[in-house]
């Protein structure tokens, strides 16, 4: 029976290339907490909450946040007994429920009609609480006519700021989405520099503007710290958009978040299209992690 030590020696002398290669394969433990899921927008709009669990699992998807008015039926007026089943629905399958994606903002000018969203987004947060979800998705949307760009900003900080706190007694997140009018990286930065609260946080949004200027490493680096648990992305296989550079920036931050597909295109078969996105986002990922090891 050989020894310890002839074992060792035997070990030591054999040729490097197989270690060579092993190191090639390796791969960074940055974003190995990255997940993909889905934002019910188009290819999840008409599916019931047992067809959309359904569906997710079997493409692979980690979890899912709910758009709001969809056919999933998850809404403010639901009953405890109600909220109860949609969270006994998710919890006993692999799939996560991260909230609800709402369509609250709190731009205008008019003070009733900011009061009327803030009390409208109490609802979801309370909501997405009850049904286990983790936090409520807003948008900050537009910038009215008239209205100096800076006071706008400042109202939208000080809106995610009250309800920030008041999220903060559900263990619920504001994600602010990046979105509509207000897609300037540097203004959702001002934004969150007013509301300055750690559950307030930016869901990156994927839009042309992340392109602009001195293009998307510099656009993230204004944001990367901010980021919540939520990004959202097109279509992975898009030609227009560099998502492969956008995961690789997100591991290369160790983001351990959702990265949640938010498809508007209309595939003949749904399922299979989910199932191609969750396999391209695993190679982008992948290949991402491959690069930060070498």
């Amino acid at each position: 029976m050989p020894t310890r030590r002839r074992l060792l020696s035997a070990l030591a002398s054999l040729p490097a290339w197989p270690a060579l290669a092993q190191s090639a394969g390796r791969l960074s433990h940055l974003g190995d907490g990255m997940h993909f899921g889905l934002v019910t927008y188009m290819w999840g709009a008409d599916w019931d909450v047992p067809t959309l669990i359904e569906q997710c699992q079997r493409a692979k998807l980690d979890g899912v946040e709910l758009r709001i008015e969809h056919a999933h039926g998850v809404h403010a007026g639901l009953d405890a007994a109600a909220r109860r089943e949609v969270r006994n629905r998710f919890e006993g399958s692999s799939v996560t429920l991260l909230g609800m994606g709402t369509n609250c903002e709190f731009h205008s000018p008019q003070k009733a009609e900011v009061e009327q969203q803030m009390a409208l987004a109490r609802q979801f947060i309370r909501l997405s609480h009850d049904i286990g979800g983790s936090g409520v998705k807003v948008k900050p949307n537009a910038l009215p006519k008239g209205v100096e760009v800076e006071r706008t900003l400042e109202q939208i900080g000080n809106c995610l700021a009250q309800l920030g706190d008041e999220a903060s007694g559900f263990g619920q997140e504001i994600r602010l989405e990046v979105h509509g009018g207000v897609t300037d990286l540097a203004q959702i930065a001002r934004i969150m520099e007013v509301a300055n609260r750690d559950n307030v946080r930016v869901c990156w949004n994927s839009n042309d503007a992340d392109l602009k200027g001195s293009g998307i490493e510099a656009n993230f680096a204004m944001v990367k710290a901010m980021l919540g648990s939520t990004v959202h992305v097109r279509e992975l296989d898009q030609p227009k958009y560099p998502f492969a550079k956008l995961i690789a920036l997100l591991a290369a931050e160790d983001y351990a978040g959702w990265v949640l597909l938010e498809a508007s295109s209309k595939p003949a078969d749904r399922g299979a299209a989910l199932a191609e996105q969750r396999r391209l986002f695993d190679q982008m990922l992948t290949q991402a992690r491959r690069q930060l090891a070498s």
